[in-house]
């Protein structure tokens, strides 16, 4: 079960994605808190995870380049560099945000933030997972795909509890500290990571777009990887609730900053309570069978959830969508990170890391849009509809390739 966290570089690179991770989640829920308390509009949420994602996929391609090309540690520590100067700077000037009447001003600094903080992550995400693998024996990826999924987790659950009592009690301003100094503190940790590149392939070097789409073409031509990621990509994008969950707490539950917090924590509970079970149960012997199954899962889940008038009943199912949605990451992390070889790693990783945008910070922007329009509650149970209706679709894809049988790693 504690297979890879006896390998102390896979156990640092983890513990810096949990203190990252925590970081940018704080920042990411006091944000969204203030800026619907500014404006009331979720339209305006659904632009903040928009104003993340498109920085974020224009460099991700790009990011797995470098990291198969140069010394992926390096790129790790200058990304965190940047991500820690850019939350300093951001809680620096953040009672300009709390104390301004004027919203082209507080609309700038917030979407800025955000959006140099997306250009950062696009060139960070590739090279760590990329190096984690590398730092990992092949024995134990299975095993180091829970445990990273863990750690993430865990950031996932504890940072929106801390951020919802930390600005109800401390103020917007200290809690943008605190995610910067933990960004540092993830920068230093890197410092003591392996200095490696990837392994080379033996030919002519690509020039940089050949070598992108080398990415594309071992995602697209492996049917068990692109129909994983694309089952993901369509539940978080339709069926994710997570980036209208302010206009909930305020406007549905009735529940306020501190309830929120516990909203955006319960799916991270589930997620953490799974992947634990996962690093001794691997979900990872029989992957698109239980893919399905998560997804499926995740679709009623959110179903409950927009029919819900009861904050506790509403906390059950988001944490329910955090079990389903773990098991979903610990297969598909485990298959991204054993299928390609260490020379591809990096590009295999940047199209799923925009596949994985796509889904979270677009489908933030389509949470708002449809919030906007359609109503809270009946733009989620849309998207809970379309998560199951995706779901039937691929089960009989991959039923054309048996994905559910042989070697599911080489199925293409």
């Amino acid at each position: 079960m504690f297979a890879a966290l006896k390998n102390g570089a896979f156990l640092r690179i983890s513990l810096g994605s949990l203190l990252l991770t925590f970081a940018l989640m704080l920042q990411e829920v006091v944000l969204g808190y203030e800026l619907y308390r500014i404006t009331k509009d979720p339209l305006l949420l659904g632009l903040l995870g928009l104003a993340e994602a498109i920085p974020f996929i224009a460099l991700a391609l790009i990011g797995g380049h470098l990291a198969d090309r140069f010394n992926r540690r390096n790129q790790m520590l200058l990304m965190l560099i940047i991500m820690a100067f850019n939350g300093a700077v951001l809680a620096y000037i953040a009672p300009q945000i709390a104390g301004s009447e004027d919203r082209t001003k507080v609309y700038l600094i917030i979407y800025g933030a955000v959006a140099l903080s997306g250009l950062a992550r696009g060139l960070y995400s590739p090279a760590a997972s990329s190096l984690r693998a590398q730092i990992v024996r092949p024995e134990d990826l299975a095993n180091a795909s829970a445990w990273s999924s863990f750690f993430w987790q865990l950031g996932m659950l504890s940072a929106p509890v801390a951020a919802g009592y930390g600005y109800a009690h401390f103020g917007l301003q200290n809690v943008l500290w605190t995610s910067a100094g933990l960004t540092l503190a993830a920068a230093i940790l890197s410092i003591f990571l392996p200095s490696l590149r990837a392994l080379r392939e033996s030919g002519v070097p690509e020039r940089m777009w050949q070598s992108i789409s080398s990415g594309f073409s071992f995602v697209f031509g492996h049917k068990i990887l692109f129909y994983s990621i694309t089952l993901d990509l369509v539940a978080v994008l339709f069926g994710g609730v997570v980036a209208i969950l302010p206009a909930f707490a305020a406007d549905v539950l009735h529940i306020g900053p501190e309830g929120l917090g516990w909203l955006r924590t319960a799916p991270g509970v589930g997620a953490v309570a799974t992947m634990l079970l996962a690093a001794r149960f691997s979900p990872t012997l029989r992957p698109w069978r239980n893919m399905l199954i998560a997804v499926v899962g995740f679709g009623l889940a959110t179903l409950v959830f927009a029919l819900s008038s009861n904050a506790w009943l509403s906390g059950l199912a988001l944490l329910a969508t955090g079990a389903f949605d773990g098991i979903s990451v610990v297969v598909r992390q485990y298959l991204l990170q054993s299928v390609p070889p260490d020379h591809l790693r990096g590009r295999v990783l940047a199209v799923n890391s925009i596949f994985v945008s796509a889904s979270n910070e677009i489908g933030a922007f389509e949470s708002g849009v449809a919030a906007k329009y359609l109503g809270l509650r009946s733009s989620v149970l849309a998207g809970s509809f379309l998560t199951l209706l995706s779901a039937v679709w691929l089960f009989r894809r991959g039923k054309k390739y048996n994905l559910g049988k042989g070697d599911l790693r080489s199925a293409a």
